[in-house]
């Protein structure tokens, strides 16, 4: 299964579920986290592929950050992840508490944090997304119906960049069962490839929590 296969019927979703998105609310991890067992199920359907190519990315392929309704995904991702989150009329945080999960780390500044993607941008295009629409590819960016986007510190997204589990995990290591899940069902909701040691990264993280 590839994403080209899955996304067309989750586009349609995963636009509506920006616009239906809180403006504000209290610290809530990201959506559609599955269990253990279900994390182990999925990973086991996953087809594992030799690593596509780069040619032809650019972040740019890959439309983000999109309005609805006015408030962008990462507005709502901020208003969504933090605690006690103000907004202002532009949708922009103006007040709030947020805590990166990934490194620990404790924000009263949402300008401070990153969206992360969790299954990074470029490693979707080597796993399938390079062969996806246009649309597709924006409806992966911004979806929020998925573990998808999450906002940590700017530092722990950057140290990650485009790794897969297989060289990169949280630095708050109480978190990175959580990551697995999050990794594995995204993947598996977008029809996204695995690589052979990213897959035993990953199982041998899930069958350790």
């Amino acid at each position: 299964m590839r994403l080209r296969t899955t996304c067309s019927v989750l586009a349609a979703t995963a636009a509506t579920s920006i616009a239906l998105a809180p403006a504000a609310s209290a610290t809530a991890a990201p959506p559609g986290i599955p269990s253990t067992d279900t994390a182990i199920s999925q990973l086991a359907a996953l087809p594992v592929e030799t690593e596509g190519s780069m040619t032809g990315y650019d972040r740019d392929e890959f439309n983000h950050w999109i309005a609805v309704d006015g408030c962008d995904t990462r507005e709502t991702v901020l208003a969504r992840d933090g605690d006690d989150v103000e907004v202002g009329s532009d949708c922009r945080p103006t007040s709030g508490d947020w805590y990166s999960e990934y490194d620990g780390e404790y924000f009263t500044d949402g300008s401070d944090l990153d969206i992360d993607h969790v299954v990074p941008l470029a490693e979707a295009w080597r796993s399938g997304a390079d062969s996806c629409s246009d649309q597709e590819r924006e409806d992966f960016a911004n979806d929020l119906e998925g573990p998808q986007l999450i906002a940590v510190s700017a530092s722990s997204n950057r140290s990650k960049g485009d790794q897969d589990p297989s060289t990169w995990w949280p630095t708050r290591t109480t978190y990175a069962c959580t990551y697995a899940k999050m990794w594995v069902a995204t993947k598996y909701r977008w029809g996204l490839a695995l690589q052979t040691a990213e897959k035993t990264a990953l199982s041998t993280r899930l069958e350790s929590c």
